[in-house]
Parts: C-alpha cells; sequence; structure tokens
C-alpha cells in the first residue's frame, strides 16, 4: 500500500510541476494577485508530494519489499539498517528520485523564504525550477521509475554493490546532490532577470545567498568524494574516481566565479553579463 502511494504521489506531483511551469509565468505577464498567490503553493506541493514518494522508496528498503524491483536488486534482508536506507540512492532510479526531492526541496525553500521578492520575479523564477522540475520528473516516469513491480517476488534480494557499502554512501551523494542541484536557483534567477529585464544590485543580493548555499554543499560533496574514494579504491582507484569528481568540480569553478562577480554587481554595478552568463 506504502509503495502504491509513493508510485500515486510521483505521477501527481508531475502533474503539479506542469502547473507550476505554466500558471507563475501567466500570473506574472498579467500580474494576477490571485494567480501569484498560487505560485508558491504550487512549489511546496510539488515538494510534499516528490518528499512522500522518496519517504515511500525508503519504507521498501527499510521493511525489505523485494516486490519492488529496484529493491529487489540494490538491497538484502541482512543489510545492516544504514545500507538499506543508503540503498535507496545507491542506484539510478532511486538517486534520480533523491535528486527531484532535492530540486523541488530548493523550490519549496524558495516559496517559502522568497517573500520579500517582487512577486513577478519570484513567480518566474519558481515557473522556471518547475520547468526543471517537469524535465526531470518525466524522465522518471517514462524511464526510471523506481516503484516497478514483480509478480513472485524472491525471499532475498540481490544486494548492494559491495564498492558502494561504506558509510561514505550515506552523506557524500547528498552533499554533492544539494550542491549541484542548489546551483538551479542561480539558474532559474538569471532566467526570471533576463525575463524582466532586471538585473541590478538588487537582483544580485537576493541570488547570492543561494548560489553560497550550493557551492557550500557542493564543497562538502566534492571533499567527501575525494576522500571516499581515495582511502575505498587506494591511490590505483585514481582514474576510476577523476572522471566522476572533475564533473562535479566544473561547476564548483563556475560557482565560485559566480560568488565573486554577484558581489561585484551588489557593490558597483558591474559585470551583469559574465554574472548572468556563470549563473
Amino acid at each position: 500500500m506504502i509503495v502504491e502511494i509513493g508510485h500515486y504521489a510521483l505521477i501527481l506531483s508531475l502533474v503539479v510541476a506542469i502547473a507550476q511551469s505554466t500558471i507563475p509565468f501567466l500570473a506574472a505577464s498579467r500580474r494576477d494577485p490571485v494567480l501569484l498567490m498560487i505560485a508558491p503553493r504550487l512549489a511546496i506541493t510539488c515538494f510534499a508530494l516528490v518528499a512522500t514518494s522518496f519517504l515511500a522508496l525508503t519504507y521498501a528498503y527499510v521493511t525489505s519489499d523485494f516486490s519492488v524491483v529496484n529493491v529487489m536488486a540494490n538491497s538484502h534482508t541482512s543489510k545492516p539498517m544504514i545500507y538499506k536506507i543508503t540503498g535507496v540512492w545507491a542506484n539510478h532510479e532511486g538517486s534520480m528520485l533523491l535528486w527531484v526531492m532535492i530540486l523541488t526541496l530548493f523550490g519549496g525553500a524558495v516559496a517559502a523564504f522568497g517573500r520579500n521578492l517582487p512577486p513577478s520575479l519570484l513567480a518566474r523564477v519558481l515557473g522556471v525550477m518547475g520547468l526543471i522540475g517537469f524535465g526531470f520528473i518525466l524522465f522518471i516516469v517514462l524511464t526510471s521509475n523506481p516503484f516497478g513491480r514483480i509478480m513472485n517476488p524472491p525471499l532475498d534480494g540481490e544486494g548492494m554493490n559491495p564498492l558502494l557499502q561504506d558509510p561514505g554512501i550515506a552523506i557524500h551523494p547528498p552533499f554533492l546532490y544539494l550542491g549541484y542541484v542548489g546551483f538551479s536557483v542561480a539558474f532559474a534567477f538569471a532566467v526570471a532577470a533576463l525575463i524582466e529585464g532586471r538585473v541590478d544590485a538588487a537582483w544580485a543580493r537576493w541570488v547570492r545567498p543561494w548560489t553560497l548555499a550550493a557551492w557550500v554543499f557542493l564543497t562538502a560533496g566534492i571533499g567527501l568524494g575525494s576522500w571516499w574514494a581515495y582511502y575505498e579504491l587506494g591511490w590505483g582507484g585514481w582514474w576510476f574516481w577523476d572522471p566522476v569528481e572533475n564533473a562535479s568540480f566544473m561547476p564548483w569553478l563556475a560557482g565560485t566565479a559566480l560568488l565573486h562577480s554577484a558581489i561585484v554587481v551588489e557593490k558597483r554595478d558591474a559585470l551583469k553579463s559574465w554574472t548572468i552568463f556563470l549563473a
């Protein structure tokens, strides 16, 4: 029953994401106060639905529900509880669901803590976040459903990849994703500013805290990933670690530049095009 709730919550979140990616833009263009009030509620609702879906998948792992294909392929009854929980994101489908939950978490956070923003700008930021969320949720629903079932489940699962059975799996991916996905807020602010034709000191002041938060998380994620990979794989495993962590290092470099250029926009009203480009 819990698994079905998670599946339906994921489908419903797709519907809400469609609304979030359309209604805010309409509200901002019409300056409709009623529609402008709906935009933040859609973002928070989308997060609540995706979080429900993620918790349902976690429940399936904790209870060793091997009727779920994802659980059967990545868990085992004898695994310690930490690996049953982290097994949720130690695979493609589950990690994509974690990715989307963090994405909608940031959208909900902007909706909750962005009340000081101009209503039209807030609506457009949430609209862009809704578009990104819609794309990822649609991808999961069509190609990476974590709630696929099997008719005759085995008595036990196949277990987790041995290389992932480490405490690092509990902290590295969530921090890395918080960094990766957190930068979507900076992107959304940049697109919203371009639509409104407004890139000024106030905009830079609004975007900088979100950029700093994503940068801090990504820094922690990269540091944890390098530490985990080197002691897990040894120096001979350097080439296994390098492509993965360098892929996260590139947005870290851009994010570092963005932080500095946003300060220049805020203090000196310069480097606007460069800041938008980085975002």
